[in-house]
C-alpha cells in the first residue's frame, strides 16, 4: 500500500510538473539554471516597446543578447558577487522602496480606483437617521450619541418602520419629517464620508447599515433604490422668486410670459441677464455651471436639468422652494472610457487627505481593512497570554524619555503564516522608536499607550508579512526584482572584468595598441590663436587683422592693444581637427587665414581665429588616442570574456519552444 501510494504520489507530481512547464516551457538554461518563455518574453517586451514584432530576426538578435547577459549573470554569482554587503544592501533598499510602491498602489490605490469606479458607475437613493455629535466632542458626547443612535437601530431591529424611527430618534430637521430621505447620491463622496459611501453601495434595496460615524454624527442608512449613473449636464437658468406662504400667480404669470418668449425663439442668455432674479448667475446669461447628482440643490430641480435630452433645449416652468424656474442644457460630458475615469478617480483619491475631527482618509481606511485581510489571510495568531504578561511589565517610564529596554522575554506574542514569529523582547525594540509613545502626555496611562502602540506594531508586521510574499502575489514585482538584481551582478562583473582591466592594465592596453597601430589617425590640423576682445571693442577687429598681415606675432599684437591699466585683448593657441569647428571647416586651410568675427550674445565679447600652422595626417600615439584604445581594447576584452565563458558554462536551447514563439 505504501509502495502504491509513493508511486501514485510521484506520478501525480509529474504530472503537474509537466501542465506547469507547458504553460510556462523553459526557453533555454545557462548551467541547468532554466529561463522560462514569461521570463524572456516580459524582457523582451519591455526592451523593444513597440519594435517588438516578434519576428523571427528580431526573436533571435534578442535572444542572443540575453544569452550573454545570462551567462555574465552565471558568472558573477559564481564570483560571489551576490554576497557583497554593500550591494546586498542596495538591493535591500530597492526592494523596501518597490513593496512600499506596490503595497500602496496595488494592494491599496488600484484597489481604490476599482471601487470607486464600479461605485460611480451607479447613484444610491438613501434615507437616514442621525444623531448629532457637537464640534471636537469629548468622550462623553460619543458615548451619548453612540447609546441614542444604538436605541434607534434596537428599534428598526425589533420591526419598526424606518419613517417612524426617523421621526422618533433623527436630528437632522431636514428629514425627519420626510421617512429620513436624503436623495440621491454618487460615488464618491465627498472626504471623511468614505465609510458612509461603502456602507451605501454594500446595502442592498430595502435594508438599513448599522451605525455609521461620520465626521459630525452616527447615521443608520437605509437604501430605497439604485439607478444608472447620470453622468453631468452644463445648464444655465431663469428664476423667479417667491416668497414662502404667500400667493405666487404673479411670478406665475412671469415665468409663463418668459416661456412664451422662449418658445417663440427669444434669446435665452439675455432674458436671464435682464429678468432672472438669481444674482449670481443672471450677470452670467443664467450659467449656473455642471449639475451632478451631487450637486447641492434640490433633487426636483436636477431632475428637470437631467430630463432635458439635447444641448439648447429648455424646461417648462417649475417650482422649487425658492421660486419657478426654466432650465437650459448646454451640453452633457459624454461617458468616459474606463481607463480615462479611472486615471481622473485616481488622481482624486491620492489628493484626499484626512477629515475633520482626524476622520481618516480612504487610503487609510483602505489600509487597516488590507491589514485584515492579511491577517486572516496569514492565520494570524495572538497569545493573549503573553500580551497581558507584557502589559502588566509596563511601567510609568514607557511614556519617557527615560524608558530604556527592560522587555527581554522571548515569549511569543503573536505570528503570521509558519515562519514570521514576534515576541515580547521584538515589542520592546518597536517600543524604543515609536512615536505613539513618546508624544502622549505625561498623564496619560501607559498600559493604554502601550496597548496602542502594541495593535501599531501588529500592523506593522503584518505590512512586513504582506511585502515578503510579493513575489508569489506578483509575477511583475518578481521580474523587476530579479531584473534589477542580474542588473547590479552584470555591472559589478563587467566592471571587474573589463572596464577597470582595460583602465588599469597598462601593458595590455599598450599590447593590443601595438596591435593596430595604424587604426588611430590624426586627421589635418591646424593650429591657431584664438582672439578674445572685451565688450565694446569690436571695432579693434580690423586692426588686428592688419596688424598679423604685415606679419606681427600674437605676443606683439597683445603689446600694441593692451595697457597696464586697460587689458582689452587675450589670446589662446588652440589645435583643432578637420572637422572638429565649423567656422574653420567653412575656409581654406593656410597660414594666415582669419575667421569670421563672433559676438558672444551672454559676455559681449568678439572673438575670431587665425591659423598660424597647419599639421598634416599622422598616427596618434597611445597617449593620444588613450580615449579610444580603451574603448576599443574593452570591447576587445567582453568578446575574450563571452568566449571563455561559452566554453565554461553549458547553454542549452529549445528549439522547438523558440519557434513557437516566432509570429
Amino acid at each position: 500500500m505504501s509502495f502504491r501510494l509513493s508511486f501514485l504520489t510521484i506520478l501525480f507530481l509529474g504530472i503537474l510538473h509537466t501542465a506547469t512547464a507547458q504553460k510556462d516551457p523553459v526557453l533555454f538554461s545557462v548551467q541547468n539554471k532554466p529561463v522560462h518563455v514569461s521570463e524572456f518574453d516580459y524582457i523582451y517586451k519591455k526592451t523593444n516597446g513597440e519594435k517588438a514584432d516578434y519576428s523571427q530576426k528580431s526573436l533571435e538578435e534578442y535572444l542572443d543578447l540575453y544569452i550573454k547577459f545570462k551567462l555574465k549573470v552565471q558568472r558573477a554569482r559564481d564570483m560571489q558577487l551576490d554576497t557583497i554587503p554593500a550591494l546586498i544592501k542596495e538591493l535591500s533598499g530597492y526592494r523596501r522602496q518597490l513593496a512600499n510602491s506596490y503595497l500602496v498602489d496595488k494592494e491599496v490605490t488600484e484597489k481604490l480606483v476599482q471601487e470607486a469606479y464600479e461605485r460611480s458607475l451607479e447613484e444610491v437613493d438613501l434615507s437616514h437617521i442621525m444623531v448629532k455629535l457637537p464640534n471636537n466632542p469629548q468622550p462623553t458626547d460619543t458615548l451619548i450619541a453612540y447609546k441614542k443612535i444604538m436605541k434607534a437601530k434596537a428599534s428598526l431591529d425589533s420591526g419598526q418602520s424606518f419613517s417612524m424611527v426617523a421621526k422618533e430618534y433623527s436630528e437632522d430637521d431636514n428629514t425627519k419629517n420626510n421617512n429620513g430621505r436624503l436623495g440621491f447620491f454618487a460615488a464618491i463622496f465627498r472626504p471623511g464620508f468614505y465609510e458612509m459611501e461603502s456602507a451605501a453601495y454594500n446595502l442592498k434595496v430595502g435594508k438599513y447599515s448599522k451605525p455609521v460615524r461620520t465626521q459630525g454624527a452616527y447615521h443608520i442608512l437605509r437604501l430605497n433604490s439604485k439607478r444608472p449613473a447620470r453622468g453631468e449636464v452644463e445648464a444655465a437658468h431663469i428664476l423667479i422668486r417667491t416668497e414662502k406662504g404667500q400667493n405666487d400667480k404673479k411670478q406665475m404669470a412671469t415665468i409663463d410670459s418668459i416661456y412664451t418668449v422662449l418658445k417663440n425663439g427669444g434669446d435665452f442668455e439675455k432674458l436671464a441677464s435682464g429678468l432672472s432674479q438669481h444674482q449670481q448667475t443672471a450677470q452670467k446669461g443664467g450659467y449656473i455651471g455642471i449639475v451632478s447628482t451631487n450637486s447641492p440643490v434640490e433633487e426636483s430641480f436636477k431632475d428637470q436639468v437631467f430630463a432635458l435630452k439635447a444641448d439648447t433645449e429648455f424646461s417648462k416652468p417649475f417650482k422649487s422652494s425658492v421660486g419657478w424656474h426654466i432650465v437650459r442644457r448646454i451640453s452633457k460630458k459624454p461617458a468616459e472610457a474606463p481607463e480615462i475615469a479611472k486615471r481622473r478617480l485616481q488622481t482624486k483619491i491620492q489628493k484626499s487627505a484626512k477629515g475633520k475631527a482626524g476622520k481618516l482618509s480612504r487610503q487609510e481606511l483602505a489600509k487597516q481593512a488590507m491589514i485584515v485581510k492579511i491577517k486572516k489571510e496569514a492565520n494570524f495568531k495572538e497569545n493573549n497570554t503573553a500580551k497581558q504578561q507584557m502589559l502588566a511589565s509596563i511601567d510609568s517610564s514607557y511614556t519617557s524619555h527615560r524608558w530604556k529596554k527592560v522587555l527581554t522575554d522571548k515569549s511569543e506574542l503573536f505570528s503570521f503564516g509558519k515562519s514570521m514569529k514576534y515576541t515580547i523582547a521584538d515589542f520592546n525594540e518597536f517600543s524604543k522608536t515609536a512615536s505613539t509613545r513618546l508624544r502622549r502626555s505625561k498623564n496619560a496611562d501607559p498600559k493604554m499607550v502601550a496597548e496602542k502602540v502594541y495593535q501599531e506594531f501588529i500592523d506593522d508586521s503584518a505590512l512586513k508579512y504582506e511585502e515578503s510574499q510579493l513575489e508569489n502575489k506578483y509575477p511583475e514585482f518578481k521580474s523587476l526584482m530579479r531584473e534589477y538584481e542580474e542588473g547590479i551582478l552584470l555591472f559589478e562583473a563587467t566592471k571587474l572584468q573589463v572596464w577597470d582591466k582595460a583602465s588599469t592594465d597598462s601593458t595590455g592596453l599598450a599590447a593590443f595598441y601595438a596591435t593596430t597601430p595604424n587604426k588611430y589617425q590624426w586627421k589635418e590640423r591646424a593650429v591657431v590663436d584664438l582672439y578674445t576682445l572685451r565688450s565694446g571693442n569690436e571695432s579693434k577687429v580690423k586692426e588686428i587683422v592688419m596688424m598679423l598681415g604685415t606679419g606681427k606675432t600674437s605676443e606683439e599684437v597683445l603689446a600694441v592693444l593692451n595697457k597696464e591699466d586697460q587689458q582689452i585683448l587675450s589670446v589662446q593657441e588652440k589645435e583643432y581637427e578637420k572637422g572638429r569647428d565649423k567656422n574653420l571647416d567653412k575656409m581654406n586651410w593656410k597660414i594666415g587665414a582669419v575667421t569670421p568675427a563672433l559676438k558672444n550674445d551672454r559676455t559681449k565679447s568678439t572673438s575670431f581665429m587665425a591659423i598660424k600652422g597647419i599639421k598634416p595626417p599622422g598616427v596618434k600615439t597611445l597617449d593620444e588616442a588613450r580615449g579610444y584604445v580603451i574603448a576599443d581594447y574593452q570591447d576587445f576584452l567582453e568578446k575574450k570574456w563571452l568566449e571563455e565563458l561559452k566554453t565554461s558554462y553549458k547553454v542549452a536551447q529549445n528549439d522547438k519552444v523558440f519557434k513557437s514563439l516566432i509570429k
